[in-house]
C-alpha cells in the first residue's frame, strides 16, 4: 500500500497575516472571510510580536482590510493582553456575535505565559 503524500489542513486553521502594535493596542490581522457565530477557528500567530508592544496592551483581531476591531477574549470573558500572546502558537477560539459586533473567545486556558508579578513590594516604586 502506498502512502499518501498529500495531507489537507483543517479549513478552520487560520494563519495571521500580520501582527502590529500602535496606540497601545496589539492587532492581529487574519485573512478576509466570513467567520460564523459559534464557529470554531484555530488562529496561529504566524508573525513576531513587535518588541515595542507592552505586556498590558489589549489584543484585538481585524479581518482582511476591514476596519472593525474584534476583541480577543480569554475563556473567562476578560480581554486578552499582549503579555499572554505567543508567536507560533495556535489558539482555539469561538466566534461570538451580537447585534452590534462580535469577539473571538479562547476555548481553553492559555499556557506558557510569563508571570510578570513583582517579587515583593516595599512602599517604593519598582525599578525597571
Amino acid at each position: 500500500m502506498a502512502c499518501k503524500n498529500i495531507c489537507k489542513l483543517c479549513p478552520n486553521l487560520i494563519l495571521s497575516q500580520s501582527v502590529t502594535y500602535a496606540s497601545g493596542v496589539l492587532t492581529v490581522n487574519i485573512p478576509a472571510g466570513s467567520y460564523e457565530n459559534g464557529g470554531r477557528y484555530c488562529i496561529v500567530i504566524a508573525q513576531a510580536i513587535p518588541n515595542e508592544a507592552i505586556i498590558g496592551a489589549p489584543v484585538i483581531i481585524t479581518i482582511g482590510t476591514g476596519g472593525v476591531n474584534y476583541p480577543l477574549l480569554l475563556c473567562n470573558g476578560t480581554q486578552m493582553l499582549a503579555g499572554t500572546l505567543r508567536t507560533r502558537t495556535k489558539y482555539s477560539t469561538v466566534v461570538q456575535t451580537s447585534s452590534t459586533g462580535g469577539s473571538f473567545r479562547l476555548l481553553g486556558k492559555t499556557y506558557c505565559q510569563p508571570n510578570n508579578n513583582l517579587q515583593s513590594i516595599n512602599g517604593t516604586a519598582p525599578t525597571a
